[in-house]
């Protein structure tokens, strides 16, 4: 069975009172935080796995889009895609699981002037074609940044849990055991000294009467 070694983080205290109250509020802070940041990551992980699947959607409907883009491409040689653009990308900011990320609101595109008389009929076709991959290539890259920032705030909020649950709190109570013990010992001795005085003094007054 393999065992687990618990890291305790280094801790600077006295052997008092007063170092005692102040590591039992730092304790209490970490151990009711603790469960607030765990939800924090559980949401995150659950947030970062669906845009995954939808990055991983749009990937599928892109390689699509190209690919026909590519067929119509070989047969119709005469097409321009310069003709189709990017005239306006509008985008807002929203916050997921406390993480603030950018959200596609809507592509513009424009499709610059070319003879209706002169264009043969698919070419509205191909048009319409270029207008889903341009939009569908846009809408994967915010996917992808949004899944970048999810990510990297999983990871910062996972080590976080593990700096609390696995350093710090177990620092904490070593540290507070470890004061406990001290000022228990310290009271004992005082005690036993206190009881050894007192049987001198009596053994004191026997011997003067």
């Amino acid at each position: 069975m393999e065992k687990i070694k618990i890291k305790y983080m280094a801790i600077k205290f006295q052997y008092n009172k007063t170092s005692l109250q102040l590591l039992e509020k730092q304790l209490k802070v970490r151990v009711r935080t603790l469960p607030i940041i765990k939800n924090k990551e559980s949401a995150l992980r659950m947030e970062v796995k669906k845009c995954k699947a939808e990055a991983n959607e749009l990937e599928k409907k892109l390689e699509e889009s190209i690919q026909a883009y590519e067929s119509m491409f070989a047969l119709w040689a005469e097409f321009d895609p310069s003709i189709v653009g990017v005239k306006d990308v509008s985008l807002s900011v929203r916050k997921i699981a406390g993480v603030r990320v950018p959200m596609l609101q809507n592509v513009e595109l424009e499709v610059k002037p070319f003879s209706l008389f002169n264009a043969p009929k698919w070419y509205y076709d191909g048009i319409a074609l270029l207008q889903g991959l341009a939009k569908t290539a846009i809408e994967r890259e915010f996917v992808l940044a949004k899944l970048g920032l999810l990510e990297y705030a999983r990871k910062k909020t996972t080590q976080k849990v593990n700096l609390f649950e696995k350093v710090q709190i177990p620092g904490y109570q070593d540290a507070l055991r470890k004061i406990k013990r001290f000022m228990e010992d310290e009271e004992n001795l005082s005690k036993s000294s206190q009881k050894i005085l007192k049987t001198i003094q009596e053994k004191r007054k026997e011997a003067a009467v």
